[in-house]
């Protein structure tokens, strides 16, 4: 259940930043609301470790450095969600966003990429991934 919640709650504010994103961009730009956003995230991220200290240091070594650049896909997220927020608003935007997610996730579950354990794919997640897809094309007409 606490996964659910979480997931919701991450769910409300990605479209909630993309929003707030968008509407920043149209005074100061794209590439600035992205700069913007990134340095507040991360303040806010150190601000909470600083009291949650749930990790460990020595943790960094083990990572694989490839893994520790992830959070540069964050400029280019938010980069793209701007400017389709910009062009064909937030519903489809965020639809076509869950979806494309959902995709290669499908893709990362299905083929055990970056070490998460190979899951099996049957017809009834194929139904589910249609009927996203078919619920979005009907949304855009």
């Amino acid at each position: 259940m606490r996964g659910i919640i979480f997931a919701f709650l991450a769910g409300a504010c990605i479209t909630l930043q993309g929003v707030a994103n968008a509407r920043i961009s149209q005074d100061i730009g794209t590439w600035q609301a992205a700069t913007i956003t990134q340095l507040t995230g991360f303040i806010m991220a150190f601000i909470i470790l600083l009291f949650v200290r749930d990790g460990k240091k020595q943790g960094f070594k083990l990572v694989k450095p490839l893994y520790l650049t992830g959070g540069a896909f964050a400029a280019f997220i938010i980069f793209s969600e701007v400017t389709a927020i910009q062009n064909i608003g937030v519903t489809f935007t965020i639809s076509a966003l869950l979806i494309a997610q959902l995709l290669l996730t499908f893709l990362i579950d299905s083929n055990g990429w970056f070490g998460v354990a190979k899951q099996k794919m049957r017809l009834p997640q194929f139904i589910g991934i249609g009927m996203m897809i078919l619920g979005v094309v009907i949304l855009k007409f």
